[in-house]
């Protein structure tokens, strides 16, 4: 039986729905999930490509494995957690082969988010692509650590599930993450700032200034200051 639209089916429904055999049931998980797993493969390799790979390599494995799936954690944590180890795995081959992606500016004007690159500032842009630069340096570990929870705003211990390390772990690597980024974007910060201020002082508007009181206006008796003051009817 077909998926209907109309119905309110939760994820692990869709999988259960697909492992029973329903040819469209996957299809509307990935269409559900694929955006923020895109972003977390995006963000953890820095090239679209390999992104690209990473992602249909995970939802090759989750379409094959989901009879697998326990629902011992979320639909979404069990996705997450296929796509960030494709990541890690295309990063661990990558040094493998001593390639990094940090120089290629076109490569991370790409990355930017659609909205951004149309509309954000280009010292916004500039900004995102040297901390994604910054970022690209750091071992796969920590990288992945620091996208879901500082990219992707994903509690530590959602973090935890989906890396599938004890919450303490994800603390340390984003720790020693944060501690290795530190030197290379505390310039980052100061522009960053001054950005800002040059921005705000831009768009301040200048305090209008206070008129004088005017003179009191000759008023009718039914205007309400008047009967107010004790000028009208009593």
């Amino acid at each position: 039986m077909a998926v209907e639209p109309s119905e309110p089916l939760s994820d692990s429904d869709l999988l259960a729905r697909h492992v029973a055999g329903e040819p469209d049931a996957f299809g509307e998980l990935v269409r559900r999930h694929r955006d923020r797993l895109w972003a977390v493969a995006l963000r953890t390799l820095g090239d679209r490509e390999e992104a690209a790979d990473a992602v249909q390599d995970a939802l090759v494995s989750a379409f094959r494995a989901a009879h697998t799936f326990r629902g011992q954690s979320a639909v979404t944590t069990w996705l997450h957690r296929i796509t960030v180890n494709a990541c890690l795995d295309r990063v661990r081959k990558a040094a493998t082969r001593k390639t990094s992606p940090v120089n290629d500016t076109e490569r991370f004007e790409q990355l930017l988010d659609p909205h951004e690159s149309a509309e954000a500032p280009a010292e916004r842009q500039d900004l995102h692509r040297e901390l994604l630069a910054a970022l690209a340096t750091l071992p796969g570990e920590q990288r992945a650590a620091l996208v879901l929870v500082d990219m992707q705003g994903y509690p530590v211990a959602e973090a935890a599930r989906i890396l599938d390390v004890p919450t303490g772990t994800v603390k340390s690597r984003c720790a020693r993450g944060r501690a290795r980024l530190a030197p290379l974007l505390t310039h980052l910060r100061s522009e960053s700032a001054e950005t800002d201020e040059a921005t705000a002082e831009r768009n301040r508007t200048p305090r209008a200034s206070v008129p004088p009181p005017s003179r009191p206006r000759d008023t009718g008796t039914s205007d309400p200051a008047a009967v107010k003051g004790g000028g009208g009817r009593a």
